[in-house]
């Protein structure tokens, strides 16, 4: 357990730089190395203002249950929270950051907890609207760009998503039976498990509460929303356009939803591994090998690598290393 953090780590950098490098071979460094400097500085700043909407999000969500926070404390707080995303295993350290960072302004963990829900929950309407929309323009405009199995897998996958959570919200009561059964058959103690019910319950009053938002600052939250994945999903068009190659930015959008969903299934940090392959996979059939190898390794560096490089040094200030120690399964010693 001590080590195992380590380990995945090294295995995530050593799948997410070697699958691309062995896609484009010994041609992909002087790709690199012809990048516009100023085009990467460029989808580096767009990062920066994703990060602003964020921020934005999750000053609604807070305001909406009375909390004030300024634009930099929100700021601090995402990149944090994304920092622990890319840093752990499946994103698995992203909720946990954001409830622990949220609990000294005066924002109880199941809150926290059902604010992030909710931001997740804007994420999967906006993906669904985007491929509804995207289905409607290769319908309208078919091309070579046209990647049907691709959407349908999408789409159903965020489909059944949205489906289960409504249907857990509708039988609330039948779904906390049945995990308390399921509790009981893993020898959880009766204590723990009362714990959990009280947690669980608390969890729904402040989904319930934010049901009852606005529906102005709901708009805001999911605006801001489309208006980070929007600028986030542009980063691999403008890699590969940056390195001389062609393809659709609608392709290159599912692309990315694709390659990232596939990234949490290996349940590497940052998705390391999946990511790669399945982005190799999608773009070898219209790149040079080198020009879609290069633009696989700019991609994850601008939203990979940057967010753990920008974000470490916020998360040890606002965190520590307590909370560190933490996500990657370590004990406090001393």
């Amino acid at each position: 357990m001590k080590h195992r953090f380590g380990f995945l780590a090294v295995l995530g950098i050593v799948l997410s730089l070697g699958i691309p490098l062995l896609l484009g071979g010994t041609e992909v460094l002087p790709a690199l190395a012809g990048f516009p400097p100023w085009l990467m500085v460029a989808m580096l700043l767009m990062i920066f203002v994703g990060w602003n909407m964020n921020a934005g999000r999750l000053r609604l969500l807070a305001g909406g249950s009375g909390v004030h926070l300024s634009q930099g404390e929100a700021l601090a707080i995402v990149m944090a929270t994304e920092f622990a995303f890319s840093a752990t295993p499946g994103g698995s350290g992203a909720p946990i950051t954001y409830a622990g960072l949220l609990r000294p302004k005066a924002i109880p963990g199941p809150r926290a907890f059902a604010m992030y829900a909710t931001d997740q929950l804007m994420d999967m309407i906006f993906f669904v609207v985007s491929m509804l929309l995207l289905f409607l323009y290769w319908m309208l405009a078919p091309s070579i760009w046209n990647p049907g199995w691709q959407l349908m897998v999408m789409g159903g996958m965020l489909l059944g998503g949205l489906v289960l959570i409504a249907l857990s919200l509708r039988f609330y009561r039948r779904v906390m039976l049945a995990l308390g059964h399921i509790l009981r058959r893993f020898k959880v103690k009766a204590s723990t498990r009362r714990r959990l019910a009280r947690w669980a319950i608390e969890f729904r009053h402040s989904l319930q509460l934010i049901r009852s938002f606005s529906r102005p600052r709901l708009v805001g939250v999911l605006a801001l929303c489309s208006i980070h994945w929007l600028l986030r999903y542009s980063i691999l068009y403008l890699a590969i356009l940056g390195l001389g190659g062609h393809i659709s930015w609608s392709y290159a959008f599912i692309v990315q939803m694709l390659s990232l969903t596939a990234g949490h299934v290996t349940l590497l940090p940052g998705g390391s591994g999946g990511a790669e392959a399945s982005s190799t996979l999608l773009l070898a059939p219209y790149l040079e090998p080198a020009t879609a190898g290069a633009a696989i390794i700019i991609w994850r560096l601008v939203t990979f690598y940057w967010y753990l490089i920008a974000g470490a040094p916020v998360f040890a200030a606002l965190a520590g290393r307590p909370l560190w120690q933490r996500l990657t399964g370590k004990k406090t010693t001393g």
